[in-house]
């Protein structure tokens, strides 16, 4: 059975940092895109970041370019994302998720075939 499990969500102050982990179990992940949405409340779920499946390829939302960077370890079979300046707009669950077949994927939720549970993040003023 594949398992995402997020991890490293909390409450922040805004301009602080925090790093969500993602670690996939009953199955590989090295060879497919890996990705990170967020969905805050009575909004859509919204696109945040992908990555390759080596990691050379990276693609983030205007929103969070700049401030927010994804990374992989296959070794591992976890994705990460780290944050910094954080903004109160950021505050949403975050959700992994993975492709079942491509090493290249996008930035629409339907190209992904597995979720995880979700994080909160909580940024205050």
């Amino acid at each position: 059975q594949v398992q995402l499990v997020e991890s490293g969500g909390g409450l922040v102050q805004a301009g602080g940092s925090l790093r969500l982990s993602c670690a996939a179990s009953g199955r590989t992940f090295s060879n497919n895109a890996m990705g990170w949405f967020r969905q805050a409340p009575g909004k859509e779920r919204e696109f945040v970041a992908t990555i390759s499946w080596g990691g050379a390829s990276t693609y983030y939302a205007d929103s969070v370019k700049g401030r927010f960077t994804i990374s992989r370890d296959n070794a591992k079979n976890t994705v990460y994302l780290q944050m910094n300046s954080l903004k109160p707009e950021d505050t949403a669950v975050y959700y992994c998720a993975a492709d079942r077949d491509s090493g290249v994927a996008g930035t629409q939720p339907d190209r992904y075939d597995y979720w995880g549970q979700g994080t909160q993040v909580t940024v205050s003023s």
